[in-house]
């Protein structure tokens, strides 16, 4: 039995020795046999792969989303802040600094009357979402006064007590932030017939007079032969635009009576054309409400805070 294990153990020896005279393990069938698959042939996959970052590395800013360029905070891309005088700090810049913006001016300011006082706030025309404005601060940073952005109404009522909601400025249209409390009860966005409200009350700025023409309104609601109603045509054609009639004429016709108070006004005008195109206008008209002015004829500098009172704009004069 012993001579047959040394016979076994001559031949392994033997076929070993012939294996590495034959080149070993750098023989070619070394590699020959089967392979796993690369992972593009399992299906033409990446699943190897890593996501992309959504934000390029290395830049100087965080681009807000809703801005097709600009905007972001500053950094080393040399976006600056605004100086202030007295070596007020800027604050933390706010994801909307250069999407939201303030015109650098305060129509009024120190007025007697604070409904004369007001601040434009505009959305970059290249953004590209909405901004809720309702809940950011102005602030003055030299008085320590601060006001709260309110809700409003987009298309107000006349002589209801209107449901409010938040203020949300598309890109391209601008709110007008007045001190003084509003005329008609709450803020609101201008539109085709708002216009109709200066026959009662005065805003300022003044309310666009872009209502229908009250001959066109005629041509198109009084009804079959109009035409044949001169006094009515004639009546009509003296009105200007969004002049509301109080009180029509004794001399004119029961059907002209009722075109009148059922059109040229406010209400009526919008039930007539709120569906139009052209409806809205690009402006909203927002009211802090205050009996006394909100800023300083001079020495001011003005803040505009986001609502995690991050600065969203700001200057000084």
């Amino acid at each position: 039995m012993e001579h047959d294990a040394w016979f076994f153990v001559g031949i392994f020896v033997f076929i070993f020795l012939v294996w590495i005279a034959t080149g070993g393990p750098l023989h070619p069938i070394a590699f020959s046999g089967p392979t796993l698959a690369e992972p593009g042939a399992l299906g033409g996959g990446t699943y190897l792969s890593f996501p992309h970052a959504p934000f390029s590395v290395g830049s100087g800013y965080v681009s807000l989303p809703g801005s097709s360029s600009g905007g972001g905070i500053p950094g080393s891309t040399g976006v600056s802040l605004p100086t202030l005088v007295g070596g007020t700090s800027f604050g933390t810049p706010s994801p909307y600094y250069g999407i939201v913006s303030m015109n650098h001016y305060v129509s009024g300011a120190g007025s007697a009357n604070p409904e004369n006082e007001y601040i434009e706030i505009t959305v970059a025309q290249n953004a590209t979402v909405p901004v809720d404005i309702s809940g950011w601060t102005l602030e003055s940073a030299a008085t320590g006064a601060a006001a709260i952005i309110p809700q409003g109404t987009e298309v107000p009522t006349s002589g209801i007590v209107n449901a409010v909601q938040d203020i949300v400025l598309t890109p391209g249209t601008q709110a007008l932030i007045i001190s003084g409390q509003s005329p008609i009860g709450a803020s609101f966005r201008d539109n085709k017939c708002i216009g109709y409200f200066s026959t009662f009350q005065k805003f300022s700025p003044p309310l666009p007079q872009n209502c229908p023409l009250p001959s066109d309104e005629l041509a198109s609601f009084y009804g079959s032969g109009y035409i044949r109603d001169a006094a009515c045509v004639d009546y009509v054609n003296t009105l200007s635009r969004c002049q509301a009639v109080l009180s029509p004429p004794a001399n004119t016709s029961g059907a002209c009576q009722s075109f009148l108070v059922n059109y040229l006004n406010y209400n009526g005008c919008v039930n007539a054309h709120k569906n139009d195109a052209d409806f809205e206008g690009a402006t909203w008209r927002v009211y802090l409400g205050r009996t006394t002015s909100m800023w300083r004829p001079q020495n001011e500098v003005v803040k505009l805070l986001d609502a995690q009172g991050k600065t969203v704009d700001a200057f000084s004069y």
